[in-house]
């Protein structure tokens, strides 16, 4: 049975569009199952190659036509007396505000540009086994900057202290530099559950580069 847990769910993401049809965010089930409920959104879905457009009760029915043919990349939400087809796509019915594509900088996009990998040794780790290193220490002037830190294992950072990678005798996998695309976003687009995404993300990609 392809069940979605529900600690599954909340590492499950819903795109959102505005009520043209612009992607202007991503959330967690449980927020969208909520928008959809209160009829404040509305889910999108594709249908031989065309979107159609669902409220809450009759995607519930969709949902239970789906249900025995099912496939692998699908995720539900399962009830006492409904099993529910989680929504890949909804749109909002109210919100017509065109996104910003700043790219913040922080942990977890820093992370995923590097994908999850010291970019000294190669080795990949999750976040916990993992920090951030400036490639130029700030005790040498060194910026809090996209093309001055890199993803880094504990032990590399450690290796490294406050040298430069030449001083250390390590070498970068790559240059860092700023992510033309948000690489949160292009991590999704690289899991089939996701693919319906890419017809509406293509605008936000490019605005964002």
């Amino acid at each position: 049975m392809v069940t979605a847990e529900p600690h599954h769910l909340f590492s499950t993401s819903v795109l959102v569009l505005n009520r043209m049809y612009m992607a202007v965010h991503v959330i967690n089930v449980r927020r969208a199952v909520c928008l959809l409920y209160r009829e404040l959104a509305e889910v999108i879905h594709m249908e031989d190659g065309q979107y159609a457009n669902y409220d809450f009760e009759t995607w519930q029915l969709v949902s239970e036509l789906n249900y025995d043919q099912r496939h692998e990349s699908d995720d539900w939400i399962r009830s006492v007396s409904f099993q529910l087809q989680v929504p890949r796509v909804v749109r909002l019915l109210q919100y017509d505000r065109v996104p910003k594509h700043s790219l913040r900088f922080n942990r977890r996009n820093l992370f995923a540009r590097d994908q999850h990998q010291c970019q000294y040794c190669g080795r990949h780790a999750p976040m916990t086994q993992l920090s951030l290193d400036h490639v130029v220490p700030r005790s040498r002037g060194g910026l809090t900057t996209w093309e001055n830190i890199v993803c880094c294992c504990l032990f590399c950072n450690t290796r490294k202290g406050g040298r430069t990678p030449k001083e250390a005798h390590m070498t970068l996998l790559k240059q860092p530099k700023k992510p033309r695309f948000n690489p949160l976003l292009v991590r999704k687009l690289q899991n089939p559950k996701y693919e319906s995404w890419k017809t509406f993300v293509r605008s936000m990609e490019s605005a964002a580069g």
